[in-house]
């Protein structure tokens, strides 16, 4: 039996419309609610712990939780699960060494809505050439990303109405753009906790269903080593792919959708809940998505089904195991991820175009009420860039998305981590790094993988930690880099 797509279905239809109904009308609640650029973007930074954590998780995990990595799972065994463990101590490490540091001096600095403005306020770059250069790398990266969050939407509505993958893709691109356009960062993170929350228990009720239907872990693995018995190998092809897929850990430090929510939250004594709270989302949540992957195998097998996209198996799943208006429900669980992930990415994008290049660079001043106009267009704009990008039908997610991942952690993450703990980190450190960091990212993924086979963030990460320790030696730090920098460690 094919099942690359699902059959047509009146209830699940009508959840999916109904699950698209409550996101826009979150959105359009929010649309009066922003008064002003820092409503629309951090929500004026009175976010609470929950909404905060929620908010990290399901933007940070997105459609690669539901579809990426369970079929990375599925396809290769239980090797795959090095992905899982490097992002949980990635998360961790960010939660409990960025946040609070980060958020400090967001309030020290106090006009911080942005990752460009901590940036060009920790080094007091008053010519606004980091600020440049972080938007350039931010609308480079985050276009590649929101194009992966399209290509999920556009196989989500492809498997499950049977549509052509353009038309899918369309659809997926109207209802994330409307959502975001109108209701800003508010209405994102608001729908961001509702969608965190139908993520993780789609990722615990389907992996315990199957468990039933297969008679028991015993019985399953008993199917598993009949079929597939290399998928039980830990050893995830060689040490150089394990240290590879624990890399993914080094992205946390500068992904700018999940830094800006330390930003937003309402205070910085209310980081160590939120923490909590997002790592045990996190972990629950890769747990499941790890068990689907891995009992779909013996699940495809023992029932004498067939999957020739991996990616598809969480789909393939609700279809089997549930009726209609469940399946609906576990289904809506993709397009949450989706919609989580591209809309905070969008709000990123849009500050960039906005509160960066327009009136920070351009010198160009602007009402609230036309600020927040720009804000709205400036969504638009980048999700159509990210439409175009898509429409490449054999397009991978998890590929897409390591490769924007690495971008981020590689030229953000380490002047990230060096801003918050190095004191002698000079402006010129900043710049190098960054670059250094994007260059080698994108040269190393187009002509260096052949060859070494390592996870382009390694190198990246490396060159621009280099980068930053000989350019911070060569050229001194400024005076009120130094004072901002001591300000921070007086508050924590």
């Amino acid at each position: 039996m094919n099942l690359q797509s699902v059959n047509f279905s009146y209830p699940i239809i009508i959840t999916f419309i109904a699950y698209a109904f409550l996101m826009l009308f979150i959105g359009f609640y929010f649309y009066k609610k922003n008064k002003n650029s820092k409503d629309y973007f951090i929500g004026n930074a009175s976010m609470g712990p929950i909404i905060t954590a929620l908010s990290a998780g399901a933007s940070d995990m997105s459609s690669w939780l539901l579809m990426a990595f369970p079929g990375a799972l599925y396809a290769a065994g239980l090797g795959q699960i090095y992905i899982a463990i490097g992002l949980s101590m990635g998360a961790f490490l960010n939660w409990t060494f960025i946040a609070k540091r980060l958020k400090i001096f967001s309030q020290i600095a106090k006009e911080c809505i942005s990752i460009p403005d901590f940036f060009e306020s920790r080094f007091n770059d008053d010519k606004h050439i980091l600020r440049s250069i972080c938007s350039v790398v931010i609308l480079v990266f985050f276009t590649i990303y929101i194009s992966a969050g399209l290509v999920s939407g556009a196989k989500l509505f492809e498997s499950v109405f049977g549509l052509s993958y353009i038309f899918a893709l369309s659809i997926g691109f109207v209802i994330i753009v409307l959502y975001t356009f109108l209701g800003g960062y508010k209405a994102v993170c608001w729908t961001d906790m509702i969608q965190g929350l139908l993520m993780m228990g789609s990722l615990i009720i389907i992996p315990l269903v199957m468990i039933f239907k297969l008679g028991g872990f015993g019985e399953a693995f008993l199917v598993i080593n009949d079929v597939k018995p290399q998928a039980f190998g830990l050893d995830g092809g060689g040490w150089l792919v394990v240290v590879s897929t624990l890399a993914w850990g080094l992205g946390y430090f500068g992904q700018p959708h999940i830094l800006i929510r330390f930003i937003s939250i309402k205070h910085v004594k209310e980081i160590p809940t939120a923490t909590f709270i997002g790592i045990s989302w996190m972990v629950i949540s890769l747990f499941g998505a790890a068990m689907i992957g891995f009992l779909g195998i013996a699940y495809i097998a023992k029932f004498d089904l067939s999957l020739s996209d991996p990616e598809r198996i969480f789909i393939v799943m609700s279809q089997v195991l549930f009726n209609p208006w469940v399946a609906g429900i576990l289904l809506s669980a993709i397009l949450a991820a989706i919609m989580s992930t591209a809309s905070s990415q969008l709000l990123v994008c849009a500050s960039c175009l906005v509160q960066d290049f327009y009136t920070q660079i351009l010198k160009r001043r602007a009402s609230d009420k036309k600020t927040t106009f720009l804000s709205r267009l400036g969504v638009l704009i980048i999700a159509c860039a990210a439409f175009l990008l898509s429409l490449d039908t054999q397009s991978q997610i998890l590929s897409i998305v390591s490769y924007a991942w690495a971008g981020f952690g590689a030229s953000f993450g380490s002047v990230i981590l060096f801003s918050l703990f190095y004191k002698n980190m000079s402006k010129e450190g900043a710049i190098a790094g960054m670059i250094g960091g994007a260059i080698s990212v994108i040269l190393y993924k187009n002509f260096g993988y052949s060859y070494l086979e390592i996870y382009e963030i390694i190198p990246g990460f490396l060159i621009a930690s280099l980068c930053i320790i000989i350019f911070s030696l060569l050229f001194k730090v400024q005076k009120q880099s130094v004072d901002n920098f001591e300000k921070m460690l007086k508050e924590l």
